[in-house]
């Protein structure tokens, strides 16, 4: 179909399609493009061009900076694999509250495992509502339990979560024992047959996970979480991501050097 109407004369007319998107990389393109990564809930990770997009206040203007919340429309062009971003609107801003340095790191991180993570043009409904109740609850300084939940559940929704209630090797149940983890191994080990160099992880932090697995972010809204609280977990999440993707997150290594 030909539009005669539009502003650039004659043109091949494709349909926009409109869905809310996470924002997670841009990157300069020319001079005033942007070559953007969404997270769309209509069809998973998007890749774009937004033109002009360092110009024009109109269709961009603070909508398309990292992790923020989005209704974007955008059409896909023939024998391309980037789309075409038309405009987009601000659902809701991490700039809307005070950017600490901490919560400044988290946020990269959260963006960083979601495009590390996520194949392309694959809709994940549950990863996407995941991600906008951590970023609802990722609002302070206080970093440690909004990054503990969506490690847990990413690493679980994607599918490389191993039981944390039984030895990888013999099945012994692990509940109450000591268990420990190795980083080129998958899952948990008991103390008979754990690996040389193996990490201990505490029976509170397993129970944490269990409990996390049963309520929704806000339910830990709120509750006291210094860095050393599930530290083990976070760790044994991390190897597990990394040996999956088979690349070290540099964000990971930022988390470790924020103090408390």
């Amino acid at each position: 179909m030909v539009d005669l109407h539009s502003g650039g004369g004659l043109r091949a007319s494709m349909a926009l399609k409109e869905s809310e998107a996470i924002v997670l990389r841009t990157y300069p393109l020319r001079e005033a493009d942007l070559l953007v990564t969404l997270f769309t809930r209509l069809e998973g990770k998007v890749r774009g061009v937004a033109r002009s997009a360092k110009k024009s206040k109109r269709r961009f203007s603070g909508a398309l900076e990292p992790l923020t919340y989005v209704r974007v429309y955008y059409e896909d062009r023939e024998r391309q694999d980037l789309a075409r971003l038309d405009s987009c609107e601000v659902l809701e801003s991490p700039l809307a509250t005070e950017v600490s340095y901490p919560r400044a790191v988290a946020l990269g991180h959260i963006a960083e495992l979601l495009d590390q993570l996520l194949p392309d043009r694959e809709a994940n409904d549950a990863i996407f509502r995941l991600t906008l109740s951590v970023l609802g609850i990722l609002q302070g300084p206080d970093v440690w339990m909004p990054v503990t939940y969506f490690e847990l559940w990413l690493t679980r929704l994607v599918g490389f979560l191993p039981e944390l209630s039984e030895c990888m090797v013999c099945g012994q149940v692990l509940n109450g024992q000591r268990a420990y983890f190795h980083v080129l191994s998958d899952g948990l080990m008991c103390g008979d047959d754990k690996r040389l160099a193996s990490s201990e992880m505490s029976p509170e932090s397993r129970a944490l996970a269990a409990r996390m697995f049963r309520a929704p972010a806000e339910t830990f809204a709120g509750v006291p979480w210094p860095k050393a609280l599930a530290a083990d977990l976070r760790k044994f999440l991390m190897q597990t991501l990394q040996r999956h993707i088979e690349k070290k997150l540099v964000t990971a290594g930022m988390l470790e050097k924020i103090s408390s």
